[in-house]
Parts: C-alpha cells; structure tokens; sequence
C-alpha cells in the first residue's frame, strides 16, 4: 500500500537527499504497517520523534507500535522545538 511519509526540522536530515528538499517521500509498506514498522528504517532517534500526526490527527506515544496505518493516510512526525 502507498502512504506519504513527512519529517519536518531537524528530522528532515533522515530522509533520503532528494527527499529533503520537500520533507516528503512517497512510501510503498505492507499492508497495515505500524508506524514503527514505517520509521524503524529510517533510524529516527527516539527522543526526536515528538509530535505525530496520522492525516492530521494526533498518535499518542503509547498508540504508535499498534497504529496500522491504512491505504493513502500521510503520516507526519516532528521533533521538540523550543522557541519563544
């Protein structure tokens, strides 16, 4: 199944280099892959792995393991910002 995998800021630097320009990547998984099994080969650091959305809703840290994402979601991660 095809699904759009998106890393903002810092995490952009995971994606391959022709992806890192629009932080998106068109990816081909198994049908009701998990995000872990989606981010697991691209070797997220656990700790930067902050705010993820599912077609734009909010994946709780203890939902992502069993999450099954599904035919044509988007699957966006951020990691903590600080600002002010």
């Amino acid at each position: 199944m095809k699904i759009t995998f998106k890393l903002y800021a810092t995490l952009t630097d995971y994606l391959p280099a022709h992806s890192r320009i629009g932080n998106v990547v068109d990816l081909e998984v198994p049908e009701g892959a998990t995000i872990e099994q989606v981010t697991e080969p691209f070797n997220l650091p656990r700790q930067l792995v902050h705010l993820v959305l599912v077609n734009g809703h909010y994946i709780a840290p203890e939902q992502r393991a069993g999450h099954r994402l599904q035919e044509g979601d988007v699957l966006a991660i951020w990691p903590p910002i600080a600002g002010g």
